[in-house]
């Protein structure tokens, strides 16, 4: 049976339990979720309660089983069965399992854990089962940490059963950094925040005293680039996610500069200056300046990103007389046009796993989410609405984040996810407003 494990770390600690026994009846084909573009009927699963020796880990095992569960139902590619079809429960992590009662609620995983709180800490051991091949899948795991990070590791948690089943990468303990909006539509007061990938645990990382825009993590997570008017005209600054200290990015006095990306190494960034009329994409060493001109065109050239081995850049560009995409070296040169549908694209971003690029496109008064192969065949739209923008990957590149603004004075924007197959469309809780959303890697 192959395993996919991921081990994980950042304050956590990750043990193997010993004690599971081998595999002894597995079917010939390991369980496995296999993600096409066809419809794919969501595989159910148990979770019983993780059981606790009572007090507050009993309250913690509730909370952390409910998070486990709803991140993996979210992906649209599990199905949670209740608790109240359950013929028997798990009183006890080292209990046998009782296979032919998951059976006969035709439950095809199972995951069972258990939690422990002493003195702030909190421990969480868990255990995933293929019901029908009356095995575990894989070796059972324990995270500790801090009770601070419970919901991180319910996300580790989810993670590891995500990937072994379906092969891929997880990406639930992840955050996301973006424009938090409040005010009237006409008088937007903006400010950058930062979540988990479902929305939970807000915090904000600047004041509401400067527009700010279009906000880009880099690779580590560390960091954020993002626009702000705080000087009067758009200025790139660098902001610090732990201290929220921020610097302008020098630019050579430059007089706008905006949809700034960092490189794949994190060590330079890509973005768009605006000079004498003109706008170009300029690349800048983050360690010691060196501004270079990457496009020489007499047109708006805007929204690089790179590709993930950092050796080409998708961007935008009005050359040919309407926006649309194109690819160049990451030195700069000849760009080669991608887009050739009907309507307007703009905002491209390149998957992390390097086969497709993201979109937003406007034709016949409709905005819409998009992928295309890199020399932009087979494309694909997955949303439709009056206004649908700004696309960004998940760490696995299996789902985008975007901004859907409703109509009308009394509109609001607010952040959408969807599979790359355009099923599983979701809206992702805010406290207010949003836009710009900007998805990070794992974290360490």
């Amino acid at each position: 049976m192959m395993i996919f494990i991921r081990f994980l770390t950042l304050a956590l600690t990750v043990l193997s339990f010993a004690q599971i026994a081998a595999p002894t009846a597995l079917r010939a084909e390991p369980l496995r979720i296999v993600i096409d573009e066809g419809v794919i009927e969501p595989l159910p699963f148990a979770i019983p309660g993780f059981v606790s020796p009572g007090g507050e880990s009993a309250q913690y095992a509730a909370e952390i089983t409910r998070v486990i569960a709803a991140d993996l139902a979210g992906t649209g590619l599990f199905r949670e069965i209740p608790s109240s079809a359950y013929i028997s429960g798990v009183t006890s992590f080292d209990a046998p399992v009782a296979y032919a009662d998951w059976k006969a609620i035709n439950a095809q995983a199972l995951v069972t854990g258990a939690v422990d709180v002493s003195g702030g800490n909190l421990s969480v051991k868990f255990r995933l089962y293929d019901v029908f091949s009356d095995a575990p899948l894989g070796e059972g795991l324990q995270f500790t940490g801090t009770v601070a990070g419970w919901r991180r590791i319910a996300h580790k948690v989810a993670d590891v059963v995500y990937s072994r089943i379906t092969g891929e990468g997880g990406y639930f303990d992840s955050r996301v950094v973006f424009v938090s909006e409040q005010g009237p539509k006409d008088a937007r007061l903006k400010r950058l925040a930062i979540m988990d990938y479902d929305g939970a645990n807000v915090q904000y990382l600047t004041d509401s005293g400067a527009l700010v825009l279009a906000p880009r993590f880099s690779p580590a997570g560390d960091r954020v680039l993002y626009t702000s008017y705080e000087s009067g005209s758009p200025q790139i600054y660098l902001l610090d996610v732990a201290s929220v200290g921020k610097v302008a990015l020098g630019t050579q006095g430059a007089n706008m500069t905006f949809a700034p990306r960092f490189s794949p190494d994190g060590q330079s960034v890509v973005f768009s200056l605006e000079q004498g009329g003109n706008t170009d994409i300029y690349a800048m060493s983050l360690n010691g300046g060196n501004l270079r001109r990457l496009t020489q065109d007499p047109s708006i050239e805007t929204a690089p990103s790179f590709s993930p081995d950092g050796s080409r850049i998708v961007f935008e560009s009005d050359r040919s007389g309407t926006q649309q995409l194109y690819v160049m070296s990451a030195s700069g040169g000849e760009a080669t046009r991608i887009s050739f549908g009907p309507g307007r694209y703009g905002t491209p971003v390149w998957s992390p796993r390097g086969d497709l690029i993201a979109f937003t496109k406007q034709n016949q008064g409709r905005f819409h989410i998009g992928v295309m192969r890199t020399d932009g065949s087979e494309e694909r739209l997955l949303t439709a609405s009056f206004l649908d923008e700004g696309p960004s990957w998940s760490p696995n590149g299996r789902v985008i984040m975007f901004s859907r603004e409703s109509q009308g004075a009394e509109g609001a924007s607010a952040l959408y996810s969807v599979d790359i197959s355009g099923r599983n469309l979701r809206r992702v809780t805010t406290p207010s407003a949003a836009s710009d959303p900007a998805w990070g890697p794992l974290q360490n």
